[in-house]
């Protein structure tokens, strides 16, 4: 063999050799890099968490009350981003569960006069469910699978007719709802506005944001998701897909039911537009500008939406939703994926799904 075709051969075998060197160094980067990334959203989640303990510790009584309406509000996200963000049913009705359940307590308070937490909030829970069954067997579980736009219309209407109804209800109190509702109790204790309802809310908050997160990080989260991204590829495989967004739709419902519910006693009373449409649009945007399909993104953007309205109202009042709504508009435009997509990559969005998936990424 000549001298110089060895000298190129052992040139190309030791390119090889780097570029192996480099792919395995770029490989053990990325992965640490992606191991890393994972660690970032419980820290989110801590900080936000750590900081909703600490409110009422350094805020004034009348911003611990307006802090505990945005975590009943947050609860309210939750629900949607359940249904939206993970399962891609976009209701554009989702008060009329959180509305309806706010009713049903508020008459279950007037008329029975019963305020007992361990009735009325498993009550509004289950009005939220039974709404839900009810609107989504009807939109969901027909002979052929619905469009989104059907759906989308199909809660809007709803949203729509109920507050119709509660409007010219005399029952229900008509344009001015069912004011001066009894506070809500446990034993001879009564939950008022303050530090104590504050801490009920918030317990309630990370009991249910705990439970979803089990739930869309399980073999169930990982249907959803394909839900969300090619239906008919998912019903391909055998699932029925009709029946699991019938089944979200379900537990979006009752969540909302659960946060109407709360959101009666502490307002201590309801009203037409809590089953309206501004009320079903104001949860969109929540979800819009945290992030959808997160969790703590509807979290964090109840928070942001509804902090930022109260303070401009304050400072700017004739053009405060001016500003609050070009505000709403940029982020749409340049950061579609919501404010959470600043820290949380595109994998610890999606997350992984199961055991083997989480013995796999424990794994040394």
């Amino acid at each position: 063999m000549p001298k110089s075709m060895s000298v190129v051969r052992e040139a190309i075998a030791g390119d090889e050799a780097d570029d192996a060197m480099v792919e395995r160094v770029a490989a053990g980067q990325a992965k640490k890099q992606v191991k890393a990334g994972r660690k970032v959203l419980p820290i989110v989640e801590g900080v936000v968490l750590v900081a909703a303990l600490l409110a009422p510790l350094v805020l004034q009584d009348y911003l611990t009350v307006f802090a505990t309406r945005v975590i009943i509000l947050a609860l309210f996200a939750l629900s949607f981003d359940l249904v939206w963000g993970y399962a891609g049913i976009m209701s554009f009705g989702q008060a009329l569960f959180f509305g309806s359940a706010g009713y049903g307590v508020a008459l279950l308070a007037r008329d029975l006069n019963i305020t007992n937490i361990l009735l009325v909030l498993p009550a509004g829970t289950l009005i939220g469910l039974t709404f839900a069954l009810l609107l989504g067997g009807f939109l969901l579980l027909g002979r052929h699978p619905s469009s989104v736009i059907f759906v989308s219309l199909g809660t809007l209407t709803g949203s729509y007719a109920a507050d119709r109804l509660a409007r010219g209800w005399y029952y229900l109190g008509g344009q001015n709802g069912i004011p001066s509702i009894a506070p809500m109790s446990i034993g001879g204790y009564e939950f008022t506005e303050g530090p104590a309802f504050y801490y009920l809310v918030l317990g309630i908050l990370v009991v249910v944001y705990l439970l979803c997160r089990f739930l869309v990080r399980s073999q169930f989260g990982l249907a959803l998701a394909g839900l969300r991204e090619n239906e008919q590829r998912i019903a391909f495989f055998g699932y029925k897909a009709q029946h699991l967004k019938a089944i979200i739709f379900a537990i979006g419902g009752a969540i909302a039911g659960l946060a109407g519910s709360l959101y009666a006693f502490h307002e201590g009373f309801v009203w037409p537009n809590m089953v309206g449409v501004v009320v079903s649009t104001q949860v969109v945007l929540y979800v819009l500008f945290g992030g959808s399909g997160t969790l703590i993104g509807a979290v964090i953007g109840t928070v942001i939406v509804e902090g930022v309205s109260f303070w401009l109202s304050d400072n700017y009042r004739d053009i405060w939703p001016i500003i609050l709504g070009l505000l709403l508009l940029l982020v749409i435009l340049f950061r579609p994926l919501g404010l959470i997509s600043f820290v949380l990559g595109e994998r610890e969005r999606v997350g992984s799904f199961g055991a083997k998936a989480r013995e796999k990424r424990d794994a040394p």
